[in-house]
């Protein structure tokens, strides 16, 4: 007759509790696993605007990078339109850049195609461009695998090659500088938002003693070449990164191409924060704009309400990159002599018999 095994106290409880977070692991990791997809679903949930959320990767020297492009409805094959980069600040994504600019609206509007490269958070956890890494070759590698998405989507897309524009705030403000100065006849402008110009910074230490403007550009580590023309939008009420920045930035670009600060003024629209702006011109050509905005703090500039990093109060920031391309643009189309048409040659009137 078998015996019947008496457990013991200690040991139910021991079982008991092991079931409980055994439940407790399972609705913890389901929780978990819930709030990650929410999390992917609404990453790749297309922001507002009439036409396509296009997802893609690029390769480079920096590894994989993804990327979203907005199409405008309506855009083909057969068309060559001009194309905006828009490069996001630490803590933010593509999809949150895109909505805090709401440049997809003003794309539509406008007819141009806009990309957002998107930091990898496994390079970076705060999702930060490495802007500042050129003792390593950090930046340079991920400069190099931007540039790699832009021809990317340039040789897929219907994209006007000499019509690209360069954009980014904060963080992607310097890997934008970094990037026009390392390839500056690929990008026909320049818009820095809050950020530090090239050649201040080599490593993170003396990332944040530049942010705080505590360094001064490097001219010999930039070089002199001639660079993209230069606008620069950034709060006077900066606490992240010191708005001496933006005046170093401009003042770098004036002594790359021997220009000359000229005189400012004071624009304001409405209700909006009021701005002092000073042009920098070699001859008749705008070399650097500088927007000093009064009262913005670290957001783009009339961005969207509710959204980080963003500044409804403030002159709006993508009409002004936008409207600073579509300068260049037509500085370049006057510039560009006609081509030559062959002459016919006289047709003479038969004479009268």
């Amino acid at each position: 007759m078998s015996r019947r095994t008496r457990k013991s106290p200690l040991g139910t409880a021991f079982q008991r509790t092991l079931r409980s977070l055994t439940r407790a692991s399972v609705r913890a990791g389901t929780k978990a696993l819930d709030q990650a997809a929410r999390i992917a679903a609404e990453h790749a949930r297309p922001p507002p605007g009439q036409g396509d959320w296009i997802a893609g990767q690029a390769l480079g020297p920096a590894g994989v990078r993804r990327y979203y492009l907005f199409r405008p409805d309506g855009i083909t094959r057969t068309q060559r339109v001009p194309l905006m980069v828009m490069l996001h600040g630490c803590g933010q994504t593509a999809r949150s850049f895109a909505l805090s600019t709401r440049m997809n609206a003003l794309a539509a509007r406008e007819r141009f195609l806009v990309l957002y490269p998107e930091q990898d958070r496994r390079a970076n956890p705060q999702g930060c461009w490495e802007w500042f890494g050129t003792a390593t070759r950090t930046g340079h590698a991920e400069a190099a695998t931007l540039l790699a998405a832009i021809e990317q989507v340039c040789l897929l897309y219907p994209v006007d090659r000499d019509a690209v524009g360069l954009t980014g705030i904060s963080a992607g403000a310097g890997m934008a500088a970094l990037l026009a100065t390392l390839y500056p006849t690929r990008f026909r402008a320049l818009v820095m938002h809050s950020g530090v110009p090239p050649g201040v910074a080599h490593s993170p230490a003396t990332a944040m003693a530049a942010m705080h403007g505590r360094r001064t550009p490097d001219f010999a580590t930039v070089g002199a070449q001639q660079w993209p023309p230069l606008l620069v939008i950034h709060g006077d009420a900066d606490r992240i990164v010191a708005n001496g920045n933006a005046r170093a930035a401009v003042r770098l670009w004036a002594a790359a191409h021997g220009a000359r600060e000229g005189e400012t003024r004071r624009l304001q629209r409405g209700r909006r924060y009021p701005a002092v702006v000073t042009d920098y011109h070699a001859g008749r050509q705008l070399v650097a704009s500088l927007y000093e905005v009064q009262g913005l703090g670290h957001a783009w500039s009339g961005g969207a309400q509710r959204q980080p990093f963003s500044d409804p109060a403030g002159p709006d920031a993508s009409r002004l990159a936008w409207s600073f391309l579509q300068r260049q643009l037509r500085t370049a189309a006057r510039s560009t002599p006609a081509p030559r048409t062959r002459a016919r040659p006289a047709v003479l009137a038969r004479p009268r018999s």
